[in-house]
């Protein structure tokens, strides 16, 4: 990890190698949309990353992945990827292939392709479990909100900040029968709730621009690697984070384990999720409320991304024309 003064291991140029992955990434994913089959766009997409991951130029390790070494076939964590540089670049790789494989195979709203290259042991570590999560967007004291507060305290302190009611809040929750009770505690204190089926890093993007999304704070349980990139995207746009793992049986306590997480109720804030320089890059799959979708015609594919450098807080909305169709076996 880079100190400060000295210079990151992350070349500006590759922002651009990296949307190049989420972009093809994207493509081989949009074959199977609206085809009902989750498990075959989920495979095509995590070929196509590992495919297109190999051949850049650093030394990859899979932190944020699929699962443990003989669990998966691609990106297991730490797995090295990469064709590495005469620089020796040693990066941290999160990787999600189609975050809301659901969404691609019913053809909805806000399935995407998501990769974060990390400095080297700047990213946490976990397992492909669970995780509590509480997310705002820039501009609040530090500690506004608390995952060990209640929702009514939360949005009180949130409405408080932001000179508003309660009433004038509205929360971002994954739609899960394990969120029943959040949902009636968000609904007594008077807050609005926009209820997500899939995609839960768009949630958690959506807090820092209220004005044109809506969405005032993401409360709820949702995948742990998810979590993890969520707050990679949060480093690049500012704002505040809490997660902590949640293992509901015995199975996922073993996750935890091979993992090396002792203490499943340790509270990671976002510094604790991110703790150093990164470049973070999204490609819609079907057309969403952060980028458009896969789209195409006779001759071309036409991708839509969003690149994002934490150390610079640049984003950079990318429409890309591909007039080889066949480059991504389309």
């Amino acid at each position: 990890m880079s100190k400060p003064g000295e210079k990151s291991e992350l070349d500006r140029a590759l922002a651009l190698d990296i949307v190049r992955v989420t972009e093809a990434t994207a493509v081989a994913a949009a074959n199977w949309l609206g085809r009902g089959d989750e498990a075959s766009a989920d495979k095509a997409a995590a070929s196509a990353m590992h495919r297109e991951i190999a051949r850049l130029p650093f030394e990859g390790v899979v932190v944020v992945g699929e699962g443990e070494e003989g669990d998966c076939p691609a990106f297991y964590m730490g797995e090295v990827i990469g064709e590495g540089s005469p620089s020796g670049a040693k990066l941290d790789l999160a990787v999600d292939p189609i975050e809301g494989a659901t969404l691609c195979a019913k053809a909805l709203p806000n399935a995407m392709s998501v990769l974060v290259v990390a400095e080297r042991d700047s990213l946490l570590k976990v397992p492909p479990i669970y995780m509590e999560k509480i997310a705002i967007g820039p501009g609040y004291p530090e500690g506004l909100v608390d995952l060990d507060a209640t929702p009514h305290e939360n949005l009180k302190a949130l409405a408080g900040a932001k000179g508003v009611s309660v009433e004038d809040l509205t929360v971002c929750v994954l739609d899960r029968p394990r969120h029943g009770q959040l949902i009636e505690d968000i609904r007594s204190a008077g807050a609005a709730l926009r209820l997500i089926g899939d995609g839960d890093i768009a949630g958690v993007m959506h807090v820092t621009e209220p004005l044109q999304t809506d969405i005032d704070i993401y409360l709820g349980v949702g995948g742990a690697p998810e979590g993890v990139l969520a707050a990679a995207a949060l480093a690049c746009l500012g704002g505040q984070m809490q997660g902590r793992l949640v293992a509901f049986n015995a199975e996922d306590r073993a996750w935890a384990k091979l993992a090396g997480i002792g203490d499943l109720k340790r509270k990671y804030t976002l510094q604790d999720m991110v703790s150093g320089d990164l470049s973070f890059a999204a490609t819609g799959i079907t057309d969403g409320s952060l980028t458009a979708g896969v789209h195409h015609d006779k001759k071309t594919v036409t991708t839509s991304s969003v690149v994002m450098r934490a150390s610079t807080r640049t984003r950079r909305w990318i429409k890309t024309e591909h007039a080889d169709r066949r480059k991504f076996g389309a």
